[in-house]
């Protein structure tokens, strides 16, 4: 029979992440600084596969997650190729959430402890993989941030389970509602992070904390994650399935449209217009209204209600 066997860390041909192992330790970076760290497909899949890797390396005690740079750890989904592909496509954005949860699955049930490593902005799902790991020590100019709500998205995957039982019911509903940035301190005083140190001393202080891991015995401490990842683990699995399917559904409303004009014309997202089409009597689900209408000329049916011509033969509708 043959086990799973782990691979010298340089073996993994990478392109998104770097993956590091050196005296019991693992690090993953998202490797985009380009683009503020976000995630899109491959920087996942590759995240899942080096979680998966060190899980199984028995040389690996303890793997800390960070982002290329000091700008940003992550600021989450990819929003270009979200607007390229799932604007279009929405059952694209089901493949791409399965992999954000698989990633996440890894991540969790990875047998060490883990460890964020903040270098920056922590955005949206970002935010996700930060609030996955254990322990958290950020720089002193990191900014957290949930946009779900402001953006036209959810922070279902992980956000709305797991900022409850860190920050409490209320503080959860105020960074999930209001969308503000919270500074290092606020959110070490909050129970976001751990340790708030100037940047010029986050290595040494992850380093620090690492090694205080390593010194731990490991089925010990392996089990004791198990145990302490239970609500974490029962909320996460009674609620992502649905929001992965919802937020399928959801991504190719009026409200993610509008969320992504505006994020493209640099703009305010235009909130009160969406609410006043729908108190008008207006459909606020559908950009052109719901697509009921036929056309006389040439039968083509499915016209949005809103459209003045036929889109397939011109003629005045």
């Amino acid at each position: 029979m043959t086990y799973p066997a782990s691979r010298a860390a340089e073996s993994f041909p990478f392109e998104r992440i770097r993956y590091e192992k050196k005296t019991w330790r693992a690090t993953v970076t998202i490797n985009r600084p380009q683009v503020h760290n976000c995630l899109d497909f491959q920087t996942l899949r590759e995240m899942s596969q080096a979680f998966e890797d060190a899980s199984w390396d028995d040389g690996v005690a303890v793997v800390v997650l960070t982002g290329a740079g000091e700008r940003a750890f992550s600021t989450g989904a990819d929003l270009k190729e979200q607007e390229e592909y799932f604007l279009t496509r929405p059952r694209d954005y089901w493949k791409w959430m399965g992999a954000f949860v698989d990633t996440h699955y890894r991540l969790l049930n990875i047998g060490k402890p883990t460890i964020a490593r903040l270098n920056g902005l922590v955005v949206g799902g970002g935010n996700e993989f930060n609030i996955a790991c254990d322990l958290a020590v950020a720089a002193d100019h990191v900014k957290i941030r949930q946009v779900g709500t402001a953006r036209g998205s959810v922070a279902a995957g992980g956000a709305t389970q797991w900022l409850p039982l860190l920050v409490g019911d209320r503080r959860a509903r105020e960074i999930l509602w209001l969308c503000e940035e919270i500074d290092a301190q606020q959110a070490l005083q909050w129970g976001l992070v751990n340790q708030v140190v100037p940047y010029g001393e986050l290595d040494a202080a992850v380093d620090a904390m690492a090694q205080k891991l390593v010194e731990k015995l490991p089925e010990c401490m392996r089990y004791t994650k198990q145990q302490a990842n239970f609500w974490k683990d029962f909320s996460f699995h009674m609620t992502v399935g649905h929001a992965r399917d919802w937020l399928t559904l959801h991504s190719g409303s009026p409200e993610v449209y509008e969320g992504f004009q505006a994020f493209r014309e640099k703009r305010a997202v235009d909130y009160l217009g969406l609410r006043q089409r729908a108190a008008g009597g207006g459909s606020s689900e559908f950009v052109w209204g719901p697509p009921r209408r036929v056309c006389a000329a040439c039968g083509a049916k499915g016209i949005p209600e809103e459209f003045s011509f036929c889109g397939n033969c011109g003629v005045r509708l």
